[in-house]
């Protein structure tokens, strides 16, 4: 069944999100047009995290996910949507090294980590606490890259967290369990931003569809799950039903106090260590 909008005016609106099983899952009820767009004729822009987060230094799409640690670049173009965030509860990024192989230190090795902007690689960066050796790779060649001894460790993300012992690979720190256990919260890794130039309308309307796809979604979840197996690459069904479930939750519909207190006091640490310059209090769209 097609929803027909409020509006009578369409409003072009650029979406920009990753072509991943987890956001395909959550955008499923405005893509497929089951639920009210509120007016706003969403084009949905499918590229990888690391584009989306340089394209939003530019101020490129009206509406975009972004990692966390990239809001410290585009805070004052972007403010954050209080759902559609992915957020590690107690999981998270992990580092993994081969079966057999032991590090006693993680600054003393080489790391492949996922992109310098990626929420993953900062909170890395908080736990070390001091400047390790690092190569950047496509997230997808890491696990590979670890298991041929190309580097030391790697720094693995999305569905990895779940296959990476079929690759002869062992876990030996998860970041998110490391930041629930220091903080009681959340690991914050990646969020839907929207610009600021926008009209205060505009920033709601936008707000309120995208919400309504992912409560949409969770409520139809077979449905949605068929939907992002198109994007699941090599993932079995229960592989990816796992991973979503992992990362659009009560979290994704609403990140609450304590998901932005999570997400201030991430960077606030960040910047703390001269990670990053200091992005003051973080601009919040309820």
């Amino acid at each position: 069944m097609t929803v027909e909008t409020t509006s009578a005016q369409s409003v072009p609106m650029k979406l920009g999100h990753s072509p991943d099983s987890d956001d395909a899952f959550m955008f499923y009820g405005l893509a497929e047009k089951r639920v009210d767009s509120e007016g706003l004729a969403f084009e949905h822009i499918l590229k990888d995290i690391q584009t989306l987060n340089e394209w939003a230094k530019e101020g490129r799409l009206e509406c975009t996910a972004i990692s966390v640690h990239a809001y410290a670049y585009v805070h004052d173009k972007y403010a954050i949507l209080t759902h559609g965030a992915s957020m590690g509860d107690g999981y998270g990024p992990m580092v993994v090294i081969r079966k057999g192989d032991e590090v006693a230190d993680l600054s003393k090795v080489k790391i492949a980590i996922p992109g310098l902007m990626t929420s993953a690689y900062l909170s890395l960066c908080l736990y070390i606490g001091k400047p390790f050796e690092y190569v950047v790779m496509p997230f997808d060649t890491i696990m590979e890259a670890v298991a041929a001894g190309e580097v030391d460790a790697g720094l693995i993300i999305h569905e990895g967290q779940l296959t990476h012992e079929s690759l002869g690979l062992k876990s030996i720190l998860d970041l998110g369990k490391w930041w629930k256990d220091d903080t009681g919260l959340p690991l914050p890794l990646g969020v839907n931003a929207i610009r600021k130039d926008l009209s205060e309308d505009l920033q709601l309307r936008a707000s309120r569809a995208l919400k309504a796809s992912i409560v949409h979604a969770l409520e139809h979840r077979t449905n949605a799950l068929n939907h992002a197996m198109k994007y699941a690459g090599d993932m079995d069904t229960g592989t990816a039903d796992q991973f979503v479930g992992m990362y659009v939750n009560s979290w994704t519909v609403d990140m609450g106090e304590a998901g932005k207190r999570s997400i201030q006091l991430f960077l606030d640490r960040a910047s703390q260590q001269g990670l990053i310059e200091p992005v003051g209090a973080v601009v919040f769209v309820e």
